[in-house]
């Protein structure tokens, strides 16, 4: 075996031993106590905490003296962050942990490789199903080890799954009177791990995100691209893992449906 499968092959062991350990004996298990709120209606449980320390130490036996950035790590100390402009992992140990939460579907693990501020590696794990998707720049992205090239949905009027979420009031109703009627909206899943591969798999043509969190989408990122969809800043410019207070960013099945909506959000009103 090459070093190069032995790696991966480690790397998708711990995300299913995580997954086994730490978070589906919790789900829907959930004691009093065990959910907390970091602020902002951002809910944190024991299970994220767990999972996160696991792979955390699993990451570092795999491939030692990388940064860690994972996302429960950088909340208690925001010093963490640092390491997304060097070489690292970024770990996101739960990703929809309001869903989790809430004892439904769904939710996953987020790990990315990162490199002076460029994802280059990325695995999206669903808990529940066991469907990896895996990502390599400049080498294409995977579903359980098929490779896969995005599509749309092919309807006349695109399928579109718009973030509300963090933003401010005078946004939140732009986007409903001047993006909304040119697309069929559809419920966003609160969840990066399941909103990524739906906009390659044929399920949503074209998302919005305001938060642009590395552990959210580093990964996302880097497997849309590479499946041939097109994830950018709405000004055309490349998501990096060490811009994190920047907002803003689309995710389309393809650079067409990309690109009409960055047109879209570039007409809206000041």
């Amino acid at each position: 075996m090459s070093d190069i499968m032995a790696f991966h092959t480690a790397v998708e062991a711990l995300l299913r031993e995580v997954t086994e350990k730490a978070i589906l004996p919790r789900f829907r298990n959930l004691a009093e106590g065990d959910i907390e709120d970091k602020g902002g209606n951002d809910p944190v449980t024991v299970a994220d905490k767990h999972s996160e320390e696991l792979l955390a130490e699993g990451l570092s036996r795999i491939m030692p003296g990388l940064a860690i950035v994972g996302e429960e790590a950088a909340h208690a100390d925001p010093q963490v962050l640092e390491g997304l402009k060097g070489d690292c992992w970024i770990i996101d140990p739960i990703d929809g942990t309001r869903n989790f939460a809430a004892g439904k579907p769904p939710f996953g693990i987020m790990l990315a490789m990162a490199s002076g501020g460029e994802a280059h590696t990325g695995w999206i794990y669903d808990c529940i199903s066991g469907r990896l998707c895996v990502a390599h720049r400049g080498k294409g992205a995977f579903v359980n080890g098929e490779r896969v090239e995005a599509i749309s949905t092919g309807e006349a009027q695109p399928v579109a799954a718009i973030s509300l979420l963090f933003m401010d009031d005078a946004r939140r109703d732009a986007m409903k009177a001047h993006i909304a009627p040119h697309y069929r909206l559809v419920d966003i899943p609160y969840c990066a791990a399941e909103q990524y591969p739906r906009l390659a798999l044929g399920t949503n043509d074209v998302s919005i995100f305001e938060r642009t969190l590395a552990w959210d989408h580093a990964a996302g990122v880097l497997w849309l691209n590479e499946a041939g969809g097109k994830a950018a800043r709405p000004d055309g410019s490349a998501y990096r893992v060490d811009e994190w207070e920047r907002k803003g960013l689309i995710g389309a099945a393809s650079p067409a449906l990309w690109n009409g909506m960055a047109e879209r959000l570039a007409a809206l009103p000041a």
